[in-house]
């Protein structure tokens, strides 16, 4: 590990000369005069004095270096069964006529857009055509709620909103249009301008005087040429909107230069990218993921991005490795729980395929779990399946697995070793640190590194408040829960509020969750805690079973038995519900509080990213004749 600790150490103790090089690939149009400004605490800025374009370096620096005729964006629908196949000089064109039209509506620099569509080739369009003027975009998941989008309204006050017609998932279709239409009757804020893609999936309402057709719009007023704005690497770029337990969503406001640096850097030294590669994060435009990996990074990079609509069992689950197969995938990027479906299915969908040419999985967004990394790396013939995690405030890795730079020992279930300018700690509640292999909340010793949010977007307090304030001393809060073992690997439990304190024991819902994942019968789990009166709380579980697998009383029994061998007597779990399906977002991760409020009788609170609302009946039905736990 000498390569990584020489270049960690670095990364923290002296930043300026860790960061500079990096720096000095991307394209500025005046070089930064200070690569840190720490004067402002906890508002940290990077590469202050620099001047540059997000567009430029993900689009036009490529034309200028002869790529005009690469592949930028392959774009794969299940959806539609289209794909379409987008190169450099091709975007440079769309970007240009898109940039042209949002000119020509009114939209300058530091103004927002709110993009509203689903996984096709102009939410990335749209996109780098706010970036080419200085807009701000949000882009707002395409399964939000009219209530969430209308909340999202209010608190960007966009100029423009772009959407389409509709979206499909899993062969239906999802009407988008008339969602928009409603959220815009709800919020107070009147956007003037509503851009609408017609994608021939349902035929959308129009209002006259607000809403206009993409491609009309563009052959009106698309034919400028417009050169991309100058920003200062302090200027915001973008917000994205994170959803928290309480409150109003989060917009997470993300700068120009350090955002262009830190991606740069990750594909070179997390994802070990080489050029002419194709990588597919198989996420939504949506998602922080989406945001970093489809639309941006691999474009500073100067290589192939894959856009793909669709889920990862339809039409049937071998579409991904269908798709690997045929556009000769180098790297993906997904999430475990994605992997966790996949599980329930005949491994003939994944063993069947030449994936000869994938050299790295990379999986973030929930923890992953040792079985099912065994099964992953048993499937796929031993191509390397990397943990990594990070949220959307990062932006890009917390904990990774630096494949670029030094290929460290895998510990399955670890996401492994700090990213760059991470220094991080496992604290308890007071603040103290906690010894090797004892859990705590997760921690990072500021300044937080490139590419993390500026602040929340309008409410600089309630930044400080939700990301330094929550222990003593001056830490940035993940919020999620911990350990560190004697080997300095990190072990990412989740979200510090899905801790379960039975009879005084903390336990991590993922410690028994992955006890119960190594049961060969087990695809997926959900593990909550639920208030009992004996012990404060009692773990229980939602069980899917993989298919052909029969739920019975004795195979409950041997579930428990494994947790109670893997964890320990205290974790047993109360109950052990077999269900079709888990409640969970469209991008794959385990709505638990859904089930936990479920479980006490609560209210459910918002439901808008739920991908599938009978998982919510379905388990609704399994807990009666708990009695008091019902």
């Amino acid at each position: 590990m000498a390569k990584y600790k020489e270049m960690y150490k670095q990364s923290i103790e002296n930043p300026e000369k860790f960061w500079k090089p990096f720096a000095d690939k991307v394209f500025w149009y005046k070089k930064p005069e200070k690569i840190l400004d720490a004067s402002k605490a906890p508002f940290y800025r990077w590469f202050v004095g620099g001047v540059t374009n997000t567009c430029y370096n993900a689009v036009d620096r490529w034309v200028e270096a002869g790529k005009k005729d690469q592949p930028a964006y392959i774009w794969v629908s299940s959806e539609t069964n289209q794909d379409r196949i987008i190169t450099y000089g091709q975007l440079l064109d769309e970007v240009v006529k898109f940039a042209s039209v949002l000119k020509n509506s009114g939209v300058k620099k530091g103004d927002r857009v709110i993009i509203y569509l689903p996984m096709v080739p102009e939410a990335c369009i749209a996109a780098l055509a706010c970036a080419r003027i200085g807009a701000i975009h949000s882009i707002v998941f395409a399964g939000f709620s009219t209530e969430s989008l209308a909340i999202r309204i209010d608190d960007a006050k966009p100029k423009v909103l772009v959407c389409a017609d509709a979206g499909k998932r899993a062969g239906k279709p999802v009407p988008l249009k008339s969602i928009v239409d409603e959220a815009l009757q709800r919020a107070q804020f009147k956007v003037p301008v509503v851009i609408l893609l017609d994608r021939g999936i349902v035929k959308p309402e129009m209002v006259a005087g607000r809403d206009v057709f993409w491609k009309d719009i563009v052959a009106k007023k698309g034919g400028d040429k417009v050169e991309c704005e100058k920003m200062a690497s302090t200027d915001p770029s973008y917000i994205l909107y994170t959803s928290g337990t309480t409150g109003k969503p989060k917009g997470a406001l993300r700068d120009t230069g350090g955002h262009l640096v830190a991606l740069y850097t990750s594909m070179e030294t997390i994802y070990g990218c080489k050029p002419g590669e194709i990588y597919w994060a198989a996420s939504d435009v949506g998602w922080v993921v989406g945001h970093s990996y489809i639309i941006y990074a691999p474009l500073f990079y100067g290589i192939t991005s894959v856009i793909y609509e669709g889920t990862p069992i339809y039409p049937d689950p071998g579409i991904w490795f269908r798709i690997i197969e045929k556009y000769k995938i180098n790297r993906m990027f997904t999430s475990p729980t994605a992997f966790r479906v996949l599980k329930k299915f005949d491994e003939k969908f994944i063993t069947e395929r030449n994936l000869s040419t994938l050299k790295v999985i990379f999986l973030a967004g929930e923890p992953l779990d040792a079985p099912t990394w065994e099964w992953a790396t048993r499937v796929t013939k031993n191509i390397p399946i990397i943990d990594h995690y990070w949220q959307t405030e990062s932006g890009w890795a917390i904990l990774t697995n630096p494949w670029g730079v030094e290929q460290i020992k895998i510990k399955p279930g670890s996401p492994t070793f700090p990213a760059w300018g991470w220094n991080l700690k496992v604290i308890d509640q007071a603040g103290k640190d906690m010894p090797d292999g004892e859990k705590g909340f997760l921690v990072g010793v500021p300044p937080t590194p490139p590419g993390c949010l500026m602040t929340i977007y309008g409410d600089d307090e309630r930044y400080d408040i939700a990301y330094f304030k929550q222990f003593p001393g001056f830490v940035y809060a993940t919020g999620d829960y911990a350990i560190k073992d004697k080997d300095g690997y990190y072990f990412v439990l989740g979200r510090a509020d899905e801790v379960i304190k039975v009879a005084g024991h903390r336990l991590g819902t993922r410690e028994i969750e992955e006890a119960i994942l190594g049961h060969p019968a087990v695809a997926e789990v959900c593990t909550i805690g639920i208030e009992d009166k004996e012990k404060g709380q009692i773990p229980v579980a939602m069980v899917v079973l993989k298919e052909g697998k029969t739920p019975s009383d004795a195979l409950k029994t041997e579930i428990n038995n494994t947790v109670r061998n893997n964890v320990g007597a205290i974790a047993s779990v109360h109950d052990i519900k077999f269900v079709m399906k888990l409640p969970k977002t469209r991008s794959g991760k385990i709505i638990r509080r859904v089930v936990k409020a479920l479980f006490e009788g609560k209210p459910l609170g918002d439901l808008s990213t739920i991908e599938d609302g009978t998982s919510v009946d379905e388990i609704r039905e399994a807990i009666k004749g708990m009695g008091e736990n019902k």
